[in-house]
């Protein structure tokens, strides 16, 4: 199933594009959830405190395999935007070849580098070697990682967001019940959900490809396509390694973050994980609609259409901002009911309370300037636009660092708290002034030649 989104109102059609993605991004941190609350519940507030603390890790190696595959089907998405049908089916087998060199370098770098980064980042003592055994498994497995979010980007580079998000809630569920199985009845603790996220999503990354294979011709490479060309390559590269390197600099500035959140111990730990996990559930909507942009700005830019790109926008940054107050007054709402999933009756939810409300309630005031993040980055990265938006990730970075060096140094738990938005605000700024640049440079491009 394919969608051509340069016909239609832009409002129209990225709001019944975004729907399923946000519903996918949804399950996909449900399933994470699954594994802090089961392991909360299930094994010991200090494995939930152990599991929350290579949170940041995660997003950096995830991140970064997410941002590589997500830049290497922005080709594909132009190359179908402009009908070209052959240039689509190179860029699949292209793209499918370098992933693997990707996640081999990947794999070794993550694996070699995991025991000192989590030294670096104060991990606490009594939580250190269940971070490590957790964080281990999840880096050992990122092949899985890699070539899910390979194929659903494949999917959804065509227009295609429904048939990702039917296998991804299938893996969702299977990831809670294998939760349960491995660590409720086999007692394999934290261990037991790192090879059920890796299982999981491995089954997924095989559904993807049995679907394209069997119901996606357009997607389907020939024999002759399967080799690194030169071009394609170059292209995907000079796409995939900014997006890649984005995520990574982001992620850098959240471990940072993460850094300074530790010195408080695995109390402020935990709690700080229940509710930051709450708050990236509802963060969802604002990813997927970055993620619609990346489809739509691509697809309209292989046709020329700056016109319908910068209507997009302006739909986008308007539907953005109402989810963003509404999803804000929420998580006032459903923290405190939502903390106690997290926890045994026998934790004291006294204590842990404070340090969980100080970081949503903080962070909450600032979701606008959050959602406007993801429009403006993913629209120019879609345009084939790299640099800026990962400017705008060193931004974020150099805003995080800063604001986290001074809550270390003050040992203000707050101030660690008010590291995201922060960076939000930095990001916001420049990646707004950017997309205006981009724009300009766009209709200069696009301009008939006098």
């Amino acid at each position: 199933m394919e969608k051509d989104m340069t016909k239609g109102h832009p409002l129209a059609v990225i709001l019944k594009f975004t729907l399923p993605l946000l519903i996918g991004n949804v399950f996909q941190q449900l399933y994470n959830m699954a594994d802090t609350i089961i392991v909360g519940r299930c094994v010991s507030a200090d494995a939930l405190a152990a599991v929350g603390s290579t949170g940041t890790i995660m997003f950096l190696i995830v991140g970064f395999a997410q941002g590589i595959t997500a830049g290497f089907t922005i080709l594909t998405s132009q190359r179908f935007g402009a009908r070209d049908t052959d240039g689509v089916k190179r860029s699949v087998a292209n793209g499918i070849l370098l992933s693997v060199i990707c996640t081999i370098i990947l794999t070794g770098v993550s694996l070699l580098c995991m025991r000192p980064l989590l030294k670096l980042m104060n991990t606490p003592d009594n939580i250190f070697d269940d971070a490590y055994s957790y964080i281990m498994i999840i880096s050992g497995g990122l092949v899985t990682t890699v070539f899910y979010n390979l194929f659903s980007s494949y999917l959804r580079a065509v227009g295609n967001s429904q048939i990702p998000l039917v296998f991804l809630v299938f893996s969702a569920v299977l990831n809670v019940i294998l939760d349960l199985v491995f660590i409720a009845t086999f007692h394999m603790g934290v261990s037991g959900a790192g090879y059920a996220t890796i299982l999981s999503q491995g089954i997924s990354a095989v559904l993807c490809l049995i679907y394209i294979y069997l119901r996606m011709p357009a997607l389907r490479p020939e024999k002759s396509h399967w080799k690194l060309r030169a071009k394609e390559s170059r292209q995907q590269m000079t796409m995939g390694i900014p997006m890649a390197l984005q995520f990574a600099i982001t992620a850098s500035g959240t471990m940072i973050m993460q850094a300074a959140i530790n010195i408080f111990g695995s109390d402020a730990v935990a709690a700080f994980t229940a509710a930051s996990k709450l708050q990236n559930l509802v963060m969802q909507g604002m990813i997927a609609m970055g993620q619609t942009m990346a489809t739509y700005s691509g697809q309209n830019f292989g046709k020329g259409d700056l016109a319908r790109i910068r209507k997009g926008v302006r739909a986008s940054l308007s539907a953005s901002a109402v989810y963003a107050v509404a999803v804000a007054l929420l998580v006032w709402i459903l923290l405190k009911p939502c903390l106690g999933l997290f926890f045994t009756a026998d934790v004291d939810m006294s204590v842990m309370m404070p340090w969980a409300e100080t970081y949503i309630h903080i962070c909450a005031i600032f979701y606008i300037p959050l959602s406007t993040i993801f429009v403006f980055r993913n629209t120019m990265q879609g345009c084939g636009y790299g640099f800026l938006p990962m400017m705008g990730g060193v931004s974020e970075l150099a805003a995080r660092m800063i604001v986290a060096f001074i809550a270390m140094s003050t040992v203000s738990y707050p101030l660690a708290c008010f590291c995201d938005p922060a960076a939000w605000i930095a990001a916001g700024l420049f990646t707004g002034i950017s997309y205006i640049f981009v724009s300009k440079d766009i209709a200069k491009k696009l301009a008939p030649a006098s």
